[in-house]
């Protein structure tokens, strides 16, 4: 598996760089970013924070607002940004061009459905190919966690949830939680695996969480802004938390008042998520 290198910037003492490279999961071109602090070396691997983005974003939006890299540096831990679909001119993308589906908007699933299914499989992506990728071109471990925001914070707590084991904590920012219940998430399980809404349980991570045994759980950490615009309609934090509460999940709800969707929100508690999956990955 070849990379291509995009772009370079030193910052506190580590590396950001960008790569593209064929993903054969997704049949197209991908880009990717990641940081590599001053910890790592061909001498000292560090482990990984594979980072999800939400609804319109690229692999740049993270690493440039949300003020991870200082901390990242600190702790000596890597993050991988990757892009939030499959792109190009050959890959579907929505007739209407709307924000919520299509390009920009793999929603983090393995589509079933035709046209979607011969590019957007986004699952296998993020949980094999990539972190492959990953561990075969630079100096990191094989310990990872997860993290993400909104379309994001649902990827991350679905991959997490259906891999024990695959990492070792996980944690989002206003995810969306119920996606077999609010407009974004029908609409694109709906157009990606079609109308059997049982197909949709599985990227679904209140109902993953609820019927998830003991042994099976990580530490999660879920941040919500209380005046998140999206709060009540799309992202139901209710549901994830009713459902740890159904399967004693070991879930960190944080409320947040005044806060709302953007990397404003994101910037302001990153420090506190860094932090956690420091603990669980035993840095410092």
């Amino acid at each position: 598996m070849t990379i291509t290198q995009v772009s370079e910037n030193k910052v506190f003492g580590g590396r950001h760089v960008q790569y593209r490279h064929q993903a054969n999961s997704l049949a197209c071109d991908m880009r990717f970013a990641i940081f590599l602090p001053p910890q790592a070396s061909e001498n000292h691997k560090v482990p990984v924070l594979y980072w999800l983005s939400g609804l319109t974003c690229t692999d740049e939006n993270f690493m440039q607002k949300a003020g991870a890299l200082r901390i990242a540096a600190e702790l000596g831990m890597a993050i991988v940004a990757p892009d939030t679909s499959p792109r190009g001119e050959a890959v579907p993308d929505d007739a209407d061009n709307s924000y919520d589906f299509g390009h920009g908007a793999g929603f983090y699933v393995d589509a079933t459905r035709e046209p979607w299914s011969a590019n957007y499989q986004m699952y296998s992506y993020i949980r094999d190919e990539l972190p492959a990728l990953i561990e075969q071109h630079f100096p990191v471990t094989e310990q990872k966690v997860i993290s993400g925001h909104s379309m994001g914070g649902h990827g991350a707590l679905v991959l997490a949830l259906r891999n024990p084991g695959f990492y070792q904590s996980v944690t989002a920012f206003s995810p969306i939680c119920n996606p077999s219940a609010c407009p974004w998430g029908e609409k694109a399980l709906g157009n990606y695996l079609g109308d059997d809404k049982t197909a949709w349980q599985q990227y679904d991570a209140s109902i993953l969480m609820s019927n998830l045994e003991q042994k099976q759980q990580i530490p999660a950490l879920v941040t919500q802004g209380g005046d998140d615009d999206f709060l009540e309609q799309q992202l139901k934090p209710d549901t994830l938390v009713a459902a740890a509460k159904h399967s004693g999940y070991p879930l960190s709800y944080e409320l947040q008042a005044g806060y709302d969707h953007s990397y404003y929100f994101i910037s302001s508690f990153i420090e506190q998520h860094l932090r956690f999956h420091a603990r669980h990955l035993g840095l410092g």
